[in-house]
């Protein structure tokens, strides 16, 4: 039997708990950096080797860090659902954790891509997490860090928006609602079909969806025991 579709939409609190922080947390600096100075098109054609640098450190403390009950619960629920996780994150607990099917709207911290050739995507490694402006790719071309930066264009909206229309049931978790466009993802549900918000702080939202004001561990924790045939 075909399983329900089961879309799921994270943003930072997803991840805070493994111990990730975000520049919201901190007024808008990420290490004591204006966040466009280290996270936006423009600063990055200003000073590449800071970018570079900044997203040096970031890697580092991801790998110093572990996914959290809260991916864990998401892929116990693979079980009973076709899961796809459309996170706003770049890091990549999701997939550490074990879920099959995850698309990153603003890129993957673990990557970087050609500047002449941004088709070419490569993973880095956990022996070798650093690049600079002096980083060649096979081809001898710089790279850069596979972020979309402020100020840049979000590729991979469109199949979110896809993914979106064909849930059976749809959960948000640990975001804002606030940064478009993927906080505008839930109005490409269908009408009528369950909608769940797991935040300790949520935004309004419409009528309709199902608020758990709770911490993304907990939350899912609850919402296994909801969804749980």
């Amino acid at each position: 039997m075909k399983k329900p579709r089961l879309v799921v939409l994270t943003g930072a609190g997803m991840s805070a708990e493994s111990g990730i922080s975000t520049f919201r947390d901190s007024g808008g600096l990420w290490d004591n950096y204006p966040v466009m100075d280290v996270a936006s098109h423009d600063g990055f054609v200003r000073n590449p080797e800071l970018v570079h640098s900044f997203y040096n450190t970031r890697r580092r403390e991801l790998m110093a860090v572990k996914p959290n009950a809260g991916h864990s619960g998401l892929v116990e629920l693979e079980k009973w659902y076709d899961v796809d996780i459309i996170t706003q994150n770049v890091d990549n607990l999701h997939e550490r954790a074990g879920s099959l099917k995850v698309l990153h709207l603003h890129g993957e911290l673990m990557k970087v891509r050609s500047m002449t050739h941004p088709e070419r995507v490569y993973t880095l490694t956990e022996e070798n997490p650093d690049t600079s402006t002096a980083t060649r790719d096979e081809y001898g071309d710089p790279v850069r860090p596979h972020i979309v930066f402020f100020q840049e264009a979000v590729p991979n909206i469109g199949p979110a928006m896809d993914i979106v229309s064909q849930a059976d049931v749809l959960v948000i978790i640990g975001t804002s609602m606030a940064v478009y466009p993927a906080a505008g993802l839930v109005d490409y549900a269908r009408r009528g079909i369950p909608v769940y918000y797991i935040d300790p702080n949520p935004a309004p939202v419409r009528d309709g969806i199902t608020v758990l004001r709770t911490t993304a561990t907990e939350g899912v924790r609850q919402l296994i025991e909801i969804l749980r045939p």
